[in-house]
């Protein structure tokens, strides 16, 4: 089945999933094997001080795939900038200049807002996404010209706020308050979490915990037996994401209790595409393509 979204066109990506921005593991091996298996993989920037390493680890993707791939930048927001070291949208000046004359035209923002890196890559002819997590920072990323907007919802990791909503809520009230192609963040992990963030209105999903424990992940045995074997139900871990501990602690978010075992990223991700298409059949859809920018009686 062939999957078309505004990500899908835009991008040009095969199914409409986007990897999350990862500090330490978002690099080029993590990275071309997610968009080897179809989706969009990201390479973080903030995991290279130099931009000498920066531009060996374009140089080594661009070896590893043909296919499409973004770079983030993740902006220290300034309260967090007066007692520990973080990078400004001025310190990623050079690095998104040499992203564009590598050829890169897909660039994602996080964390704080970015209108100057924003403006510098709409002005270069290259699409700009802009991950955030409460609508009132949606709406003002849109009118600064974002080309899609990332929310992620209150069952998500990274930074939190104290007004973030949850996924389902974020997804289905942006469907109505944005014009721009939405991608959904926060506890997805699965078929049914895919295909639900869609029906709420997303044009893609961005996949972030539920990747860690993946083959190709540069994380840690530690780390990925923490995921595997994370109660999700647990008080403590329960506290940590819903009761704003989390902060920008590197724990997973609630989409790991989908995950059952290590897979390498193209069986997961084919796992997660058959078995969507699997429900969709289920409920009687026979097309061979999924689009959300037709009128879903024409695909049946």
């Amino acid at each position: 089945m062939k999957w078309e979204t505004k990500i899908t066109k835009m991008t040009g990506v095969k199914y409409p999933l986007i990897m999350g921005a990862f500090a330490v593991i978002g690099r080029a091996e993590f990275a071309s094997a997610f968009s080897n298996a179809g989706g969009l993989g990201i390479i973080t920037a903030i995991n290279y001080p130099k931009i000498e390493a920066f531009r060996t680890e374009l140089e080594h993707m661009l070896l590893l795939t043909d296919r499409p791939f973004g770079i983030n930048f993740t902006i220290t927001p300034p309260y967090l900038l007066k007692n520990r070291s973080g990078r400004t949208q001025e310190s990623y000046y050079d690095f998104l200049n040499l992203a564009i004359d590598m050829g890169v035209n897909i660039f994602t923002t996080s964390a704080y807002k970015a209108p100057k890196l924003g403006t510098r890559i709409k002005e270069a002819g290259c699409y700009w996404f802009h991950k955030c997590a409460t609508m009132k920072h949606a709406i003002a990323a849109e009118n600064a010209g974002v080309d899609a907007v990332t929310l992620v919802g209150l069952e998500g990791t990274g930074f939190k706020n104290p007004v973030q909503n949850t996924t389902l809520v974020n997804i289905t009230m942006a469907r109505r308050l944005l014009n721009h192609p939405i991608i959904a963040a926060g506890g997805i992990g699965d078929a049914r979490g895919f295909l639900g963030a869609l029906a709420m209105g997303a044009d893609a999903v961005c996949l972030g915990s539920s990747i860690i424990a993946t083959t190709e992940s540069l994380a840690s045995k530690n780390w990925k037996d923490q995921i595997l074997n994370q109660d999700i139900f647990d008080d403590k871990y329960y506290r940590k994401i819903f009761h704003l501990e989390l902060k920008d602690s590197p724990i997973a978010s609630m989409a790991i209790g989908h995950i059952k075992e290590i897979l390498p990223i193209r069986v997961f991700i084919d796992n997660m595409i058959n078995e969507t298409e699997h429900i969709l059949k289920s409920w009687g859809f026979r097309g061979a393509m999924f689009s959300t920018l037709q009128n879903l009686k024409k695909q049946i």
